[in-house]
């Protein structure tokens, strides 16, 4: 399967497990997700294909900080925020100085009428070029992401470590509607890092467990 290779990197990560909103914590590497997540941010067009990550390279030492921030527990609206009423702090362990490779295939849905070829050399050029929709993060917004494609001279680290039952996704990646009201649908694998390469069942494989729709 013809793989695209990217090497993303920055200065702070929290890949946050669903149990972790309020006091976030963090995976020790990216969740499938979040690594798709970074590649929509670059190019993406929900209704022809989807993202299959493969393999999640580790490639920068495990290091944690953890800080407190302040923030408003309100949602923005049309509605002014009252700062000082709404303020609250949150602890966060966040990942520092993260570097990764994902490697990923493209899915054409089975509506998409062209060449799988074009939608890989139109990811890789745009990647080549850094360009993005938007900005690329490390699981929050306040956490850029940085990337170019990977020429792996890098080695991922000699570590190994069972992560237990990590998010694998969030949303159906066979549904190609796009709506701000798409209910979520959590999917879950066993993930387990073998020499720093978490390597990813496909989506519709009995490896990733898939639960109810989460209104």
């Amino acid at each position: 399967m013809k793989e695209i290779l990217v090497e993303v990197w920055g200065d702070f990560a929290c890949f946050t497990p669903p149990y972790g909103k309020v006091e976030r914590m963090t995976y020790p590497f990216p969740t499938p997700s979040a690594a798709r997540g970074i590649l929509s941010a670059i190019y993406n067009k929900p209704v022809e294909f989807y993202y299959q990550i493969n393999r999640i390279e580790v490639l920068a030492p495990l290091s944690y900080i953890g800080f407190k921030c302040n923030e408003v527990k309100s949602r923005v609206s049309s509605n002014p925020i009252d700062v000082e009423e709404d303020r609250t702090q949150r602890m966060t362990v966040a990942l520092r100085d993260v570097r990764y490779r994902i490697a990923a295939s493209i899915v054409p849905r089975p509506s998409f009428a062209g060449k799988e070829a074009q939608l890989y050399d139109q990811t890789l050029r745009r990647i080549r070029a850094g360009k993005n929709y938007y900005q690329p993060s490390m699981g929050l917004r306040q956490f850029p992401a940085y990337y170019e494609e990977s020429d792996e001279k890098v080695p991922p680290i000699d570590v190994s470590m069972d992560a237990g039952l990590m998010v694998y996704d969030v949303f159906d990646l066979h549904d190609a509607s796009v709506s701000k009201k798409a209910k979520s649908k959590l999917s879950l694998f066993h993930a387990v890092m073998e020499h720093g390469v978490v390597r990813v069942p496909p989506y519709d494989s009995p490896e990733v467990l898939k639960g109810a729709e989460i209104c």
